[in-house]
């Protein structure tokens, strides 16, 4: 598998319909089955369903780049 994004990518994206802006922590490949993801560190953390994240693992094609 070959990395899209790098340590250190500002990215953007909706997650549950709630926009964030964060930067890549890793992109790797865990398992065929789960596919490609993406851990991203969140500026501002996120509160969804009473429960407060600060990164998020999420899809490599669902990111942009953040300019």
């Amino acid at each position: 598998y070959q990395p899209k994004w790098h340590i250190g990518d500002r990215v953007h994206g909706t997650w549950n319909k709630i926009p964030y802006v964060g930067t890549v922590g890793n992109d790797t490949l865990i398992n065929e089955a789960q596919g490609p993801r993406v851990s991203v560190h969140l500026d501002l953390p996120v509160k969804f369903k009473d429960k407060v994240h600060n990164f998020l693992f999420v899809k490599p094609n669902e990111l942009k780049v953040f300019k």
